[in-house]
């Protein structure tokens, strides 16, 4: 989670500045950090295949594993878009079906698009992007 994301987050929270720790997302979803981390969960929680995956990560389908082993490219992607999934979550106090629902859905700000379908089709960091727009802009109008 970048600088961006955190503030975001903050702000939305009601919370003014920036903290040293603000940069660990919390997982409201119960995907792990760090060495504790279920890529294979956070795939499974938007229905990713391994297709899906080696095109996200850039990594052959036959390279993606949810073992010890899994590439390093497979590992981080999968954590990022963990971390964006609890943003969304965090929205709906950690409600697992309503953030599962909001990313199955074709949003017409995302021309017509799921959130869902933009991961799989390789638009994550836009979709990144838009959450974070989308939530600072929460915090203008309240």
């Amino acid at each position: 989670m970048g600088i961006m994301e955190a503030t975001a987050i903050r702000q939305a929270s009601g919370q003014s500045g920036f903290g040293l720790f603000d940069t660990v997302p919390e997982d409201l979803l119960q995907f792990g950090h760090g060495t504790t981390f279920d890529a294979k969960k956070a795939a499974q929680f938007l229905s990713l295949k391994k297709a899906d995956v080696g095109r996200i990560a850039a990594v052959a389908e036959s390279s993606v594993r949810w073992d010890e082993n899994i590439p390093e490219a497979v590992q981080v992607r999968m954590e990022e878009i963990a971390s964006t999934i609890n943003l969304v979550a965090k929205q709906f106090s950690g409600d697992p079906e309503k953030t599962v629902a909001w990313f199955r859905a074709r949003n017409p700000l995302l021309g017509d698009v799921s959130p869902r379908d933009m991961i799989r089709l390789g638009r994550y960091d836009r979709l990144r992007r838009f959450i974070i727009q989308a939530m600072t802009n929460q915090v203008q109008v309240k």
